[in-house]
């Protein structure tokens, strides 16, 4: 009688049972996974590479059919503006209408999406992403606008890694880390740079340096740089002198730059965000003619000057060759900056890696010809300050000083210039740190968040990863102390060398990774899990 009367204990939601089991499930599994991951890695890896291979070859075909346009209109010259402003409005128009029928997240660089998809925020649609992406692009940065192609190729690598996971059927886990091998083997495969590709995975893109994400995402770029190569050539991106040691005197004329590119970073990252804001506000029925007529003026200012628009590969050649003026870079400069945030304000598929290199090696020829000017002896050769300054600015906007230094290194094969790159990029930093200035793809992170709205992604289950900051709430609490409602339980932590099931009374130190299993009903936890996990000097 006595037991009839006893209450029985509610049970869990089957949600948890589910998602807790398969947590258990992929945790037992890891020595699987690592048997299978690399040659799973390599093949997400000669896609990826084959795949960013036509995209460039496309692309080059693209370039010179418009500059051998834009070569045959200078015959006319009252009225043959017209075909380079019906050219780059037609690839404006086209491939912004593509991208916001079809796949809206292929907007852009696509970079910030692929890092939701791996915190699990946003769902990877590979049948429409990697079409758009390719076609799109196509259209947008061969027609003219100021965008790079390191954008699409990672999102496309992304989005190859999400395909073969698919095909083959793997865990959730594992899934996601070939989506992150793929990412780095497109960013290795657009520059030939497979150390760059891989410290990219590891400090931007998941950062998570587990053994297993280390080791496919090495494999997938080494791959793919082969690929690469073999379709394009072993020569670096950028063809250029292969430049001395600059002496040590000229160190603090390297951090003078690195500071400058720091204020320019955020300058960049500022002007850009205020651009997309205000592109944002057109009504939706105008923006395809908004972005058409955007390209309408770029291709208006190809007319007068073709290095100004695409990529601008030719300019960023002549400012490490040292071959600009003085006088012409500021205005290079400003013209660059203003195309690059209407180009991407646009919402066309590109990237902006390559026009922000174009500028950060503009940054460093101007201070590198000016302290010639002055101290001839300290600053023999003005164009090395150029190899660095890309670098530079590269930190200074991306916050991903490994990847800036290793890109810039592969694209010029200057290995003779890493004490100067290591003092820019740490004054870029540094500054920019100092700043609170959010890194460019944190900020449209959060920015596509915040317009998405975090709960309306929530129609089922779902697990995501944090990890702690070190000045972050929720570093030195214990779990029970968190504040989270119900619906969702943390199933997991790790510190990168053992992992753990956490319980009420389980404190939570510094750098520690989270693993969170929300409810549809407790998608409010979100917003606490991001803002508890993150540094407090981040909004």
């Amino acid at each position: 009688m006595q037991n009839k009367l006893r209450k029985k204990k509610p049970a869990p939601p089957k949600f948890q049972n589910a998602l807790v089991r398969s947590e258990i499930q992929e945790y037992l599994d890891v020595r699987q996974q690592r048997r299978w991951i690399f040659p799973r890695a390599a093949l997400v890896g000669a896609s990826a590479g084959l795949l960013a291979l036509l995209f460039r070859a496309a692309l080059t075909g693209a370039d010179a059919l418009r500059n051998g346009m834009l070569e045959w209109s200078q015959r006319f010259p009252a009225w043959g503006w017209i075909f380079p402003v019906m050219l780059t409005m037609l690839g404006a128009g086209v491939s912004v209408a593509m991208t916001r029928r079809y796949a809206p997240e292929a907007s852009g660089s696509g970079i910030p999406h692929l890092e939701a998809v791996l915190q699990r925020f946003r769902k990877l649609e590979w049948k429409h992403v990697l079409p758009v992406k390719f076609f799109g692009g196509i259209l947008a940065i061969g027609s003219g606008l100021v965008l790079g192609r390191e954008g699409p190729t990672v999102q496309m690598g992304g989005a190859v890694g999400d395909a073969i996971s698919r095909w083959l059927k793997v865990s959730e886990r594992e899934r996601l880390t070939l989506i992150s091998a793929g990412a780095g083997a497109g960013l290795a495969a657009a520059f030939n740079a497979p150390l760059s590709g891989l410290v990219f995975v590891l400090e931007e893109v998941r950062r998570d340096f587990q053994p297993i994400v280390f080791g496919a995402a090495f494999v997938a770029a080494a791959i793919a740089d082969i690929i690469a190569r073999i379709g394009s050539g072993q020569f670096p991106i950028f063809a250029m002198p292969s430049y001395p040691v600059p002496p040590l005197t000229a160190l603090p004329i390297f951090a003078l730059l690195g500071i400058a590119a720091g204020l320019l970073g955020v300058v960049f990252n500022r002007g850009l965000m205020f651009t997309i804001e205000t592109y944002a506000r057109i009504p939706n029925r105008l923006m395809i003619p908004a972005a058409a007529l955007t390209g309408g003026l770029i291709g208006l200012v190809g007319w007068f000057s073709p290095l100004m628009i695409g990529s601008g590969h030719t300019l960023a050649e002549s400012a490490l060759k040292g071959e600009l003026l003085l006088s012409a870079i500021p205005l290079f400069f400003v013209i660059r900056f203003l195309l690059t945030a209407t180009s991407y304000s646009t919402g066309a598929p590109g990237g902006i890696f390559a026009p922000l290199l174009v500028l950060g090696a503009l940054i460093g020829l101007a201070i590198g010809q000016i302290a010639h000017n002055f101290l001839p002896a300290v600053v023999p050769i003005p164009a090395v300050f150029a190899v660095v300054g890309m670098a530079a600015y590269f930190t200074a906007i991306v916050r991903a000083p490994l990847t800036g230094i290793m890109l810039i290194v592969e694209m010029t094969g200057n290995y003779s210039q890493m004490l100067p790159l290591l003092v820019s990029c740490f004054c870029a930093y540094a500054v920019a740190e100092l700043l609170k200035d959010l890194p460019i793809y944190e900020a449209l992170l959060e920015r596509d968040l915040r317009r998405g709205g975090d709960g309306a992604l929530l129609k089922q289950p779902m697990v995501v990863d944090f990890t702690i900051q070190p000045d972050a709430p929720f570093a030195g609490l214990e779990v029970r102390e968190l504040g989270l409602p119900a619906g969702c339980i943390l199933v997991r932590c790790s510190d990168g060398k053992r992992e753990w099931v956490p319980k009420a009374n389980t404190h939570l130190a510094p750098h520690t990774r989270i693993t969170a299993v929300i409810a549809p009903e407790a998608s409010a936890s979100l917003e606490i899990l991001r803002r508890g996990c993150a540094s407090l000097d981040k909004p």
